[in-house]
């Protein structure tokens, strides 16, 4: 049996459209995961073959788990993760497992933020930053001859805004520091300027050297005590001027990591110096992200992923050309979930895609800490950005999520 293997796996967004369109390139389906959750509901992923359970998703257990699947027939042709943490794992069993056409290095460097940051030292994209190894000891007050405020604080590892915090201040940023030291002792930490400007983020597959755009998308943030993306813009008609500074910046990226072959997005943002890199990461953006770009351009960008892993030429070649807009629906009070309101109505309104609702009844919902606090989302399309940013919020307004011994919350 022809075989893709992937390693962990979300309930919905990318990592989930990915099992779903190797079902429909005619592969089989093996899923390793840590999640006991997902195999107590089995039932909810019929598109898997094979979901092992296993007790952690290290090379060693899952090179063992492998071995016994070629033994039973199992013919692996691919090894991949759409999911944060497990990209490089992947990647580095795909080198003894099969033919991997990506590059475990620049995956490495990718997946880990100060890596990122080290690597790509003295570029003009690169912000002002320092790294702060666990077994450093140097006071915070000598960050301020080397950095100037505002600055950011993040954990190398963190993902989806979990770790990032925002400093004002030297008093600010001890605080914040510690609060993140008291949480991950052992881990790496970045401490760098914050830049101003729009944040755009750009979707990217290179094929054989080529370097294919797959989508920009212009991220709106909501600021409270993390700063959480609740609006993604896919801009169909782009200047040429803004296209080639992009275009620029990716240049330099895949010649300096020499990508021949591979997926990632970064995020940058637009300043007064020029574009400025906020984070890169080997893999499609989660959540909507691969439903947007498909309901705009017509392509599904993880199956497009999924060929060139297993040696077909991928295509990016568009179908439709239409603005999509994407509205995350966030809460600002904690409560249980006694129910949701609104969804069918959302779905009504013409120019609709998608709108998915994540948590069940008697879920504890919260003002968002991450990206994994986003309770909701509407993917609209249009013939302007204007329009699809019209109609996913109209959409947006519908839903409603309803507390227990708390009034209604309605989302703006």
């Amino acid at each position: 049996m022809k075989t893709i293997v992937f390693i962990g796996l979300n309930k919905s967004g990318s990592s989930r459209d990915a099992v779903k369109a190797a079902v429909q390139l005619g592969y089989c389906t093996v899923v390793y995961t840590n999640n006991k959750k997902q195999i107590e509901q089995r039932k909810d992923y019929p598109e898997i073959n094979q979901l092992i359970y296993l007790e952690t998703l290290t090379i060693g257990e899952i090179k063992k788990a492998n071995t016994l699947l070629q033994l039973k027939g199992f013919e692996i042709l691919a090894i991949t993760s759409f999911v944060d943490q497990y990209v490089y794992i992947a990647s580095k069993l795909a080198d003894e497992f099969c033919e991997n056409v990506l590059s475990s290095e620049a995956i490495y460097v990718m997946e880990n933020k100060s890596e990122t940051r080290k690597f790509f030292e003295g570029k003009p994209y690169t912000p002002n930053f320092l790294i702060f190894e666990k077994n450093n000891s140097f006071p915070l007050e000598r960050l301020i001859d080397k950095l100037k405020f505002p600055i950011m604080v993040k954990c190398a590892m963190s993902t989806g805004s979990k770790d990032v915090l925002y400093s004002s201040s030297l008093q600010e940023l001890k605080k914040n520091f510690a609060q993140l030291k008291r949480k991950n002792p052992d881990e790496t930490y970045i401490f760098e300027e914050y830049v101003e400007g729009d944040q755009y983020l750009v979707e990217v597959l290179v094929y054989n050297d080529e370097i294919k755009t797959a989508a920009i998308i212009k991220q709106e943030i909501t600021r409270g005590e993390r700063f959480i993306i609740t609006g993604y813009n896919l801009i169909a008609e782009i200047d040429s001027t803004f296209e080639k500074g992009i275009k620029e910046v990716l240049t330099s990226i895949v010649e300096s990591l020499k990508i021949k072959n591979g997926t990632f997005h970064i995020e940058m943002r637009l300043t007064q110096y020029g574009w400025k890199l906020i984070e890169i990461n080997p893999r499609i953006s989660g959540g909507s992200m691969n439903r947007m770009i498909q309901a705009a351009y017509g392509y599904n960008l993880v199956e497009e992923t999924l060929k060139m892993l297993t040696g077909e030429t991928p295509s990016l070649e568009k179908r439709t050309n239409k603005f999509s807009c994407t509205k995350h629906i966030i809460i600002d009070k904690k409560g249980v979930l006694k129910k949701v309101t609104g969804k069918k109505a959302a779905l009504q309104i013409p120019g609709i895609v998608e709108v998915y609702i994540k948590p069940r009844k008697g879920t504890l919902l919260t003002p968002p800490l991450s990206m994994g606090h986003r309770y909701a989302y509407v993917i609209a399309i249009g013939d302007t950005m204007e329009e699809a940013e019209r109609i996913a919020k109209d959409a947006a307004n519908k839903i409603r999520f309803h507390l227990i011994e708390e009034e209604p919350l309605k989302n703006d």
